[in-house]
């Protein structure tokens, strides 16, 4: 198991998760970039290091569509910065939310293209410092506003364009629901750098920030899971759990509870 940090976020800051995870006896991390830049990237890699974590991934990078050529470049110094990052935390990846459509545009292959050129002009950095970028595609209630990248095989087409040093983040609250899914899996194999779960209620209240913990909702996560590590996918199932009710909750049980449910939903 890992933890995101973002499934405690109201309660903890970094330092406390890391600490949360030692004490729990969770052997992996994946922070958020807001919390590792509040506490201070170097200062963060120590303190990881120190506890004997591994770093399951950092998020995130992406939200490469912007209106003007300006807002496109800032996006791309951005994700210069986020690979430095990832690098210096030693994540396994850096995961990739794309972008949604700029605003007022309507235009979603002008937003594809413009995730594709950015995807492009960042490679040759994170294929220097050997970080993988792991693109997660989001469900497709997101797209206009999150990611233009809606499916496992949109990901695919893009991890085939660019070859070397690019995978995929498999998500199953954004991926469940694919009628593809399976075979696009198994296209994957070996690209699959990351394994989110977390569950999906019915009824969802909020299609953000009402996410249940594995077993709390209507994914076959084990199921999801066997397809995964049938590819060759033997590291983290990263817990991710983006909740208003969660959040609000004594963050110690909820890592509490979030192991038992490791052992017996995912």
């Amino acid at each position: 198991m890992s933890l995101n940090t973002v499934t405690v976020k109201e309660k903890w800051g970094l330092a406390d998760c890391i600490e949360g995870c030692a004490r729990h006896g969770i052997p992996a991390i994946s922070p958020w970039r807001d919390v590792l830049q509040a506490m201070g990237v170097q200062a963060a890699a120590r303190q990881i290091r120190d506890a004997g974590l591994a770093v399951s991934g950092l998020c995130r990078g992406g939200m490469f569509p912007a209106a003007d050529a300006a807002g496109r470049a800032a996006a791309i110094e951005d994700n210069l910065r986020a690979i430095e990052e990832a690098h210096a935390i030693g994540a396994a990846c850096l995961v990739m939310v794309c972008g949604g459509l700029p605003p007022g545009s309507k235009d979603l292959p002008g937003a594809r293209e413009m995730v594709r050129d950015g995807l492009a002009a960042i490679m040759p950095a994170a294929r220097a410092a050997g970080v993988t970028i792991a693109l997660e595609p989001l469900h497709p209630m997101t797209c206009a506003d999150r990611s233009v990248l809606s499916t496992l095989g949109q990901a695919l087409d893009l991890c085939d364009a660019f070859g070397e040093g690019m995978g995929v983040a498999l998500d199953v609250y954004h991926v469940w629901w694919d009628p593809q899914l399976q075979a696009q899996i198994a296209r994957a194999g070996s690209r699959i750098a990351a394994f989110h779960v977390c569950d999906w209620k019915v009824p969802t209240l909020d299609t953000v920030f009402d996410r249940g913990i594995p077993g709390e909702g209507c994914i076959d996560i084990p199921a999801i899971r066997r397809l995964v590590e049938a590819q060759g996918y033997d590291t983290f199932a990263e817990v991710e759990i983006l909740s208003k009710h969660w959040w609000q909750q004594d963050p110690d049980q909820v890592l509490a509870l979030l192991k038992e449910r490791h052992a017996s939903a995912v």
